[in-house]
């Protein structure tokens, strides 16, 4: 495992979000990108294409990553579902174990898959009811800044 970060969600108000920690902690994004940056965006509600797909700040070694939830996918905020932990594998064979491993007895919201931004990619909800996100970077398998 290369390592763990925080994926926070928010209620449509993601980009004041991380602008306010990125005055707290410094440093730049490295990702942020509107669901209109992805395909398939033109089927969307307008008032959810400008909203924040995937934004990324440097936390230290780690990062702080966020999105917005969307009602247009039923996705509902409220106190412990708007965060995820999020584990980097060096794999997809790791990727596959852990994603199995935490899966089991609970939930999984999005199947192991490769992904158009380069990642091989799955969402669970354990038993316990902690989120998860596994994550193996195809091009890029030892990025250094998730680096623990």
């Amino acid at each position: 495992m290369i390592a763990a970060t925080h994926y926070l969600n928010f209620p449509g108000n993601t980009e004041e979000a991380m602008n306010f920690y990125k005055s707290v902690f410094g440093g730049e994004f490295i990702a942020f990108h509107r669901f209109k940056d992805s395909p398939g965006f033109e089927k969307m509600p307008k008032h959810e294409q400008n909203m924040i797909m995937h934004a990324s700040l440097p936390l230290g070694k780690g990062l702080l990553m966020a999105t917005d939830t969307l009602d247009s996918m039923e996705q509902t905020l409220t106190p412990g579902n708007n965060y995820h932990i999020v584990v980097h594998t060096e794999s997809e064979e790791e990727t596959n174990t852990l994603f199995k491993g935490l899966s089991a007895g609970g939930k999984i919201e999005m199947p192991l898959n490769k992904t158009f931004w380069g990642a091989y990619f799955g969402m669970c909800r354990d038993k316990f009811g902690i989120q998860w996100m596994l994550s193996y970077d195809i091009n890029h398998p030892t990025i250094d800044h998730v680096k623990s």
